[in-house]
């Protein structure tokens, strides 16, 4: 019973932590509106958090704290990805006759992949909330550990794939190029935002 409630807090605590829209939601959103490498997108960003939850319970979180150079570094990496992808969506959004994106060339698996982890790892809030928190609660369960961190794998498993395939139930909605705009113009602004919103929390943090 007390494994039981250990993997349903985990579950319930790691999905609290990436249900919040975010650059990564975003994209796997999007990738899922396009039907272009689902299965591969939601793999990595799935897999992602599971070795990221692992260390966390192994106490890397501990190294996180102990080193305050880490969390800076993913701070300015992922400020220019996030300014730099934001910038390539507005400009899809602006162009008048663009194609729809189901017309387009598709991208790589390859660079739909490394677009996944450059929005997972070069997240510094991936390292302060993920790593840190969970890590620091799992190791106040004692025994209980191992299913409060399955619990919490689960959880990431359970929303990317559900984000990743639903989304096709929003099809309908973009059959028109208008649609696209509009989603590339929130996904870009919203890209643009984190960015601004990461460098000015390192800057407020010294």
């Amino acid at each position: 019973m007390v494994q039981l409630a250990a993997a349903g807090q985990g579950f319930l605590l790691g999905l609290s932590l990436i249900v919040a829209i975010g650059a990564q939601n975003a994209f796997v959103l999007r990738q899922g509106l396009l039907r272009q490498h689902v299965l591969a997108v939601c793999l990595v960003c799935a897999l992602s958090d599971a070795l990221l939850i692992a260390a966390g319970v192994a106490g890397f979180g501990a190294l996180v704290e102990d080193h305050p150079a880490l969390p800076r570094l993913m701070t300015w990496l992922g400020a220019a990805f996030l300014a730099a992808y934001g910038l390539g969506r507005l400009r899809a959004a602006a162009r008048p006759h663009a194609l729809h994106p189901a017309e387009r060339p598709a991208a790589s698996r390859l660079a739909a992949i490394l677009a996944c982890l450059a929005f997972t790892w070069l997240n510094p809030h991936v390292y302060l909330d993920t790593v840190v928190l969970l890590g620091a609660i799992a190791s106040g369960l004692g025994g209980g550990w191992f299913p409060f961190a399955l619990g919490a794998m689960s959880a990431s498993f359970a929303f990317f794939f559900a984000l990743g395939y639903g989304a096709r139930l929003l099809a309908p909605l973009f059959e028109r190029p208008a649609a696209w705009r509009w989603l590339d113009l929130g996904v870009g602004l919203t890209m643009w935002t984190l960015a601004l919103w990461l460098l000015l929390g390192r800057h407020g943090a010294g």
